[in-house]
């Protein structure tokens, strides 16, 4: 079926019930309508999956990216906070349709509280601008939001205290698509201790949203030969996006 007939099918629909029900109305002697405004103060929701309704009767509000970063702070949930000089949140569009999740900060990323500003971040700039994006279209961030000692792997416990927020900068955005960098956002996220090499170049799904493993960009640096493959991933990445069902899952993949 053409999605666009489909679209205007559903419309005139909608406009005929409309104003069937318009007319019911005045039959009834009901001239107006009060439509009762949602009021500024609500609460924001409880953090919840991408995709999936709150449900319940409590109204709400959904979080904002200004939100979740004001109520992490200045962090102390772990003993990366120890050694950091900055933290690093994220940047980028709030609503992007595309979110890029990094590993941890290294040192320049500490020094300037940005992800990817090194120079593995000036390739992924390169990555982004053949895509056809700039950093302001996408939203960057990482699994950590703090710079591991010698840019080690960070411990569980520093993963626990650290990944809800991840999740919540997800829940905020609702992106069509999220690309995983690297083999410890992809594990992280996927909740898998497959290596990367075996995930990527297939989409799989993370609270709803269509994810797409790949290379990270600083692996690419000591391994040029992988940007080829990571080219591969990022066309399967851009033919999502232009797809009419704008990045949402065709229910066949894993």
């Amino acid at each position: 079926m053409d999605p666009q007939n489909e679209i205007r099918r559903l419309w005139s629909e909608a406009v005929a019930q409309s104003r069937g029900l318009l007319q019911e109305l005045q039959q009834l002697g009901i001239e107006s309508l009060h439509l009762a405004e949602i009021p500024d103060d609500l609460p924001p929701c409880p953090p919840k999956v991408i995709g999936v309704d709150q449900g319940g009767a409590t109204p709400c509000r959904q979080e904002t990216l200004e939100e979740i970063r004001q109520d992490l702070g200045e962090c102390s949930r772990c003993a990366l906070s120890k050694g950091r000089q900055q933290i690093v949140f994220g940047v980028g569009n709030p609503k992007a349709r595309l979110v890029l999740v990094g590993e941890a900060p290294g040192r320049e990323e500490d020094e300037r509280g940005e992800p990817f500003v090194g120079e593995a971040g000036r390739l992924l700039d390169k990555i982004l601008a053949a895509m056809g994006l700039m950093r302001d279209d996408v939203y960057i961030c990482n699994v950590q939001k703090c710079r591991p000692p010698s840019n080690r792997d960070p411990k569980s416990e520093e993963i626990a205290a650290c990944q809800p927020f991840l999740r919540r900068q997800l829940a905020a955005i609702r992106p069509d698509v999220i690309i995983s960098l690297g083999r410890f956002s992809s594990q992280i996220l996927l909740e898998t201790a497959a290596p990367v090499g075996r995930l990527r170049g297939q989409w799989r799904r993370c609270e709803g949203v269509d994810l797409m493993p790949t290379f990270h960009p600083a692996y690419l640096l000591r391994n040029p030969l992988g940007k080829r493959e990571v080219w591969e991933d990022m066309k399967l990445v851009m033919a999502r996006l232009r797809s009419p069902a704008g990045g949402q899952s065709d229910g066949d993949r894993p």
